[in-house]
C-alpha cells in the first residue's frame, strides 16, 4: 500500500472531522513551508499593511470626497489591526529581534511610494484598490495554499481574517472607481499603472514567492520622484459650503431647557456629522507622531475610525428624516486651525480635553437621554453608541496622552490652554469675507417639521444664538467629539 493510499484509508472516530476541522489528513501531511520561509512572507505582508495604513491615514485630511474620506478612515483602522496581528504572529516564530521595520524589497517600496505620492483621487484609488490590495490578497491566498494548515494554523488564521476584510475594501474601491474614473482618465494614467505592475513583477509579488522578473529597463519613480509632503489642510467636496460658518451654536440650544428633546436631536445630528473634522485632525497626529509602539497607532486609528463613523451616524439620522444635510454648514474650521496652528501634542491635548468635557453631566449621557426622550429610536441608538465610543476614547487618552505629562491635572490644564488658543476666530473669518455666519437653523428645522407632520414652534424657529454671542461657558463641549 502506498503512502498516499494509507493516508486516504485513515479513519477518524466514527467519521468525526479530524484535526479540529482545520484540514483533511491529506492536506495536513504536505510538508508546507518552514519557519524561515513563513516568517519572510509574513514580514512582507506586515510591510504592505503598514504602508497601506500610512497611505490611508495621511490622505484622510486632504481627500475632498466625503465618502472616500470616511472609507479611508475605516481602511486605515483595519490595516492597523492586521499590522498588529502580523507583528504578534512573527514574534511567536523564533524571531527576536523581529526586524519588522526593514524594507523587504526596493521595488515593493517603490510601489507604495508611488501610490502615496499619487496626485489625484482617481490615481490613489487605482493604486490602492486595483493594484496593492488585490496583490496583497493574492499573496495571502498563496500563503494559505502553500503553508501547512496544521503546523502553521495561527498564520492561516491571521491571513484568513485579513482576506475577509481585504475583500470588503477591494469591493468598495471597485465600486468607487466605476463612479469616479472614466476611460479617458485610465488612458492618461496607463504609464503609471504599468509602473505599478512592474514594481510587483520585479519584487516577485507582495510575498516575494513568484520568480522576480528582471527589469528590462530599471524601474524609475514617476509621482514619487518628488517626495511626498503631508498636506494638513482639510479638503471637502462641493457639497460642503460655508466652511467657516459659526452662525449657529448647537450646544447653547442643546442645553437650553426651554427647547423640546425632538428639536434638540437635530442639533445632535449636526454635531455628529460635523465630527468629520476629527478624523481630519487625528490623521495629522498619527502621521506626524513617530516612534510610538504599534498599539498607539492601532488605538489612535480606532478612535479616528469611530469619529468618522459618528459623522456617518449623523448623515444617516438626517437621511432618515428626509433632511438635506447640505443645508447645515458642516465646517472645517476646527480641524484646519488645529492642523495648521498647533503641534501634534497640542492637538492631542485638545482632543483629550474635549473628551473629558464629554464625560461631564452635560456630555454624552445627557445627549443619550435627549435621544431617548425624543421618542425617536434611531436617535437613541445613535447616541447610545456614541456615548460608549467616547468612554473608550477617554480611556485611550489616559493610556497614551496622560503619560506625556505624568500628571492628569497638568495634562488637562495644558489641553485647556491649547483649546483656548484656537477656540474662535468668528470676527477674523467674517472680516476676511470667508463667511457671513448665516443662520441655517430655520431651514433644517422646517424640513424636520414637515417630516414630523407638525407646525414649527415659533420659539424654536427663531433660534439664532451664534458662537460669538455665547461661547465662554460652553468651551469644553463646543468642539467636535
Amino acid at each position: 500500500m502506498t503512502a498516499s493510499s494509507k493516508i486516504a484509508s485513515y479513519q477518524s472516530y466514527r467519521g468525526v472531522p479530524s484535526l479540529a476541522g482545520l484540514a483533511t489528513m491529506t492536506e495536513a501531511t504536505r510538508p508546507g513551508l518552514g519557519i524561515e520561509a513563513c516568517v519572510t512572507r509574513l514580514k512582507r505582508f506586515h510591510y504592505a499593511f503598514r504602508r497601506l495604513h500610512e497611505i490611508f491615514t495621511a490622505w484622510i485630511t486632504a481627500e475632498p470626497i466625503y465618502e472616500i474620506k470616511t472609507a479611508f478612515s475605516l481602511h486605515a483602522y483595519l490595516c492597523s489591526e492586521h499590522v498588529l496581528a502580523l507583528r504578534t504572529r512573527v514574534g511567536e516564530m523564533r524571531e527576536p529581534p523581529l526586524g519588522l521595520e526593514v524594507v523587504p524589497d526596493p521595488a515593493l517600496e517603490l510601489l507604495f511610494n508611488e501610490i502615496f505620492a499619487a496626485p489625484t483621487t482617481g490615481e490613489r484609488l487605482v493604486g490602492l484598490y486595483e493594484k496593492a490590495l488585490p496583490a496583497l490578497d493574492a499573496a495571502l491566498a498563496r500563503h494559505m495554499a502553500d503553508t501547512n494548515p496544521l503546523t502553521d494554523a495561527p498564520s492561516v488564521r491571521v491571513c484568513r481574517f485579513a482576506r475577509l476584510e481585504l475583500a470588503d475594501m477591494i469591493d468598495f474601491g471597485v465600486r468607487s472607481l466605476a463612479c469616479l474614473v472614466d476611460d479617458e482618465a485610465r488612458r492618461a494614467m496607463e504609464p503609471w499603472s504599468r509602473l505599478l505592475d512592474d514594481c510587483l513583477a520585479v519584487s516577485g509579488g507582495v510575498d516575494g514567492s513568484a520568480p522576480a522578473r528582471p527589469a528590462g529597463q530599471a524601474i524609475a519613480p514617476l509621482h514619487s520622484a518628488t517626495p511626498y509632503v503631508y498636506d494638513p489642510v482639510p479638503r471637502r467636496d462641493e457639497r460642503f459650503q460655508d466652511l467657516y460658518n459659526q452662525g449657529v451654536n448647537p450646544e447653547a440650544f442643546l442645553y437650553d431647557p426651554a427647547f423640546d428633546p425632538r428639536s434638540k436631536t437635530l442639533m445632535m445630528l449636526f454635531k455628529r456629522l460635523r465630527e468629520i473634522d476629527v478624523p481630519e485632525m487625528m490623521a495629522s497626529i498619527i502621521h506626524e507622531t513617530k516612534g510610538k509602539p504599534w498599539n498607539y497607532y492601532r488605538d489612535m486609528s480606532r478612535q479616528l475610525w469611530d469619529e468618522a463613523r459618528h459623522a456617518m451616524m449623523g448623515e444617516v439620522g438626517f437621511a432618515a428624516l428626509g433632511i438635506d444635510w447640505k443645508v447645515a454648514r458642516i465646517t472645517h474650521n476646527w480641524s484646519l486651525r488645529l492642523n495648521t496652528e498647533c503641534t501634534p501634542i497640542e492637538r492631542h491635548a485638545v482632543l483629550y480635553f474635549i473628551e473629558q468635557g464629554l464625560m461631564a453631566k452635560t456630555g454624552k449621557r445627557y445627549e443619550w437621554e435627549v435621544g431617548v426622550q425624543s421618542g425617536d429610536p434611531l436617535i437613541a441608538t445613535i447616541q447610545d453608541f456614541d456615548w460608549a465610543d467616547e468612554v473608550l476614547h477617554a480611556s485611550l487618552g489616559r493610556e497614551w496622552y496622560i503619560p506625556e505629562f505624568g500628571d492628569r491635572k497638568q495634562a488637562i490644564d495644558y489641553g485647556d490652554q491649547c483649546w483656548s488658543k484656537i477656540l474662535s476666530n468668528w470676527t477674523t473669518v467674517y472680516d476676511q469675507g470667508l463667511t457671513r455666519h448665516e443662520n441655517w437653523w430655520p431651514e433644517i428645522y422646517q424640513q424636520a417639521c414637515a417630516t414630523w407632520g407638525i407646525a414649527a414652534d415659533p420659539q424654536v424657529l427663531a433660534y439664532r444664538e451664534t458662537y460669538e454671542t455665547q461661547r465662554a461657558d460652553l468651551k469644553a463641549v463646543s468642539g467636535s467629539g
